[in-house]
């Protein structure tokens, strides 16, 4: 039973994870609160959905159709709908007011063309509904891979953002956009590729849920809201936060569904979001103002 919750709860935190790092280069780089981002996401699995039952694509392939489409569909979104209102937006304050609202409109575009194409029924598929035996305790293959993905994926990301220095000038942008312009960065490129990232990893997000859970197409909005606790909970734009509290997330709503009640797994959520708050307002591992 333990190791049944564990690995439940790594493979959640770790789709959790995946998911956040998206939103906190939005939110952090671009400085774009995307209210539709979840809907990207139910997409993604929609797509993959699609891929697998009409043509029987493997959903990992799937990756390699689903985060192109949503790195092009976040530039193009950035460019014609966000780049006006960040080219007006006499603070970053009012920015967030007028991307909050063009998002919002957004998410109901997505998801109204999702309801009129796939219904309101819940969608899942069989992959990889098989028992492994992990340490005397059996686990599905499907949430096994969505763990290995998500690992890939999120550790991939964090290397090229630490390592490379393509990913320093995006943090950069991300600690001081005023500062980033004084060393040749230009800030409306990284954050226009910063938001086109963020829409590929919900994407591949997408793809992962896919691969496991079941999903609507007004299951969006639970999703932006997980990845905005996670992104709060780890700091704005800091990948390696998103990468813990994702995590830890998923760990604590696992044990708590498991061992307390699956009605508490909310509250405890929200428990946790408010004490590190308290704790730490930048989160586990922002950097507090001074």
């Amino acid at each position: 039973m333990l190791v049944t919750t564990i690995v439940s709860g790594l493979v959640l935190g770790g789709t959790y994870a995946l998911i956040a790092m998206g939103l906190t280069l939005q939110y952090g780089i671009a400085r774009i609160m995307n209210l539709a981002y979840g809907e990207t996401i139910i997409a993604a699995a929609f797509l993959a959905y699609v891929l697998f039952g009409q043509w029987g694509i493997n959903p990992v392939l799937g990756l390699l159709v689903a985060v192109p489409i949503g790195f092009v569909f976040g530039h193009l979104v950035y460019g014609l709908m966000l780049r006006p209102l960040v080219a007006r937006a006499a603070n970053r304050e009012s920015l967030e007011i007028d991307s909050i609202l063009a998002t919002f409109g957004l998410l109901f575009v997505i998801q109204g063309v999702m309801l009129v194409v796939f219904g309101s029924n819940y969608t899942s598929y069989n992959y990889l509904n098989v028992g492994i035996n992990v340490f005397g305790a059996v686990i599905a293959a499907n949430r096994l891979l969505a763990l290995g993905l998500a690992v890939v994926l999120g550790g991939g990301l964090y290397l090229l953002f630490t390592r490379t220095l393509w990913g320093t000038a995006l943090r950069a942008v991300a600690v001081s956009p005023t500062a980033a312009p004084l060393v040749g960065i230009d800030v409306d490129r990284a954050a226009r590729l910063a938001f086109a990232i963020g829409c590929g990893l919900s994407a591949a997000g997408g793809v992962v849920i896919s691969t496991y859970q079941t999903f609507t197409a007004t299951a969006g909005v639970v999703f932006t809201m997980k990845a905005l606790v996670v992104v709060i909970m780890g700091g704005v734009g800091n990948i390696l936060g998103a990468l813990s509290a994702g995590l830890i997330l998923g760990l604590v709503e696992t044990f708590v569904a498991t061992y307390l009640d699956p009605g508490l797994t909310l509250a405890a959520t929200y428990l946790i979001f408010l004490s590190v708050l308290l704790w730490r307002p930048a989160g586990l591992f922002g950097r507090s103002s001074r």
